[in-house]
């Protein structure tokens, strides 16, 4: 019964997803990423900061140069899955205010996709 109960409580929770970018302070770089569930996201990024292991390829020189520390995990907008919304409507809601976003940064500095 308990199992059930823990399993209708996952499925019924919020889903918050969104916009985020990692930065690194070291060289005023930032990647601009997507999750469907950011605190997952948040999570990942945490364990490869205490792993000292990068994310990503295309971060892996900056992470060698400037260390785990000088990275950080920014969310930059949130969007709550509506119940109506099927998985794919959802993703592809977060691709578009993805795509909105590099050009609300584009006067920062270190921008990189």
């Amino acid at each position: 019964m308990m199992k059930k109960t823990l399993k209708e409580n996952y499925k019924a929770r919020d889903i918050i997803g969104g916009i985020y970018r990692l930065n690194c302070n070291g060289n005023d770089m930032f990647w601009l990423r997507s999750a469907k569930e950011l605190d997952k996201a948040q999570n990942r990024f945490q364990f490869f900061v205490k792993t000292n292991n990068h994310p990503e390829p295309v971060m892996k020189q900056a992470w060698q140069t400037y260390g785990a520390e000088s990275f950080s995990f920014e969310i930059l907008e949130t969007l709550e899955k509506k119940e109506t919304q099927t998985d794919i409507e959802y993703r592809e809601d977060l691709k578009v205010l993805l795509e909105l976003w590099p050009e609300k940064l584009s006067s920062s500095p270190g921008f990189s996709s």
